[in-house]
């Protein structure tokens, strides 16, 4: 497998994979792209695991599951998305309902997420 170098292009694709998957919470998909050792960093992680942040892309995937495994599909909506190619970091604006968040996935060389962290809003 090669690597795959992120870039606005990719990021761009990125983005529009991603709400795909998360609008059929495609919970699988999502953690694909995620590298074994991801962080993920959430005040809902928090909520029900009792620490915010979550590590290792199987413990996300299981948190994740117990989060949003019993939804069928979301009408997640794509409000806006930033890629900063110095630090390779994709921040994601988002809409759920009247949940708003902004997401920001750091990604390493080959083109994996190694951390995110969501924030909500109102």
């Amino acid at each position: 497998m090669g690597v795959q170098t992120m870039d606005r292009v990719a990021a761009g694709r990125f983005v529009a994979a991603w709400c795909a998957s998360w609008c059929k919470v495609d919970i699988d998909a999502v953690v694909a792209h995620f590298a074994e050792d991801a962080q993920m960093r959430s005040p809902l992680a928090l909520s029900l695991t009792g620490s915010p942040i979550v590590t290792g892309a199987e413990n996300i995937r299981a948190y994740w599951r117990e989060a949003y495994g019993h939804i069928e599909s979301a009408d997640l909506k794509i409000v806006g998305w930033s890629w900063d190619e110095a630090i390779a970091r994709l921040t994601v604006w988002w809409q759920l309902g009247d949940v708003r968040a902004s997401e920001f996935m750091d990604f390493d060389d080959a083109g994996r997420v190694v951390r995110s962290e969501a924030f909500y809003g109102k």
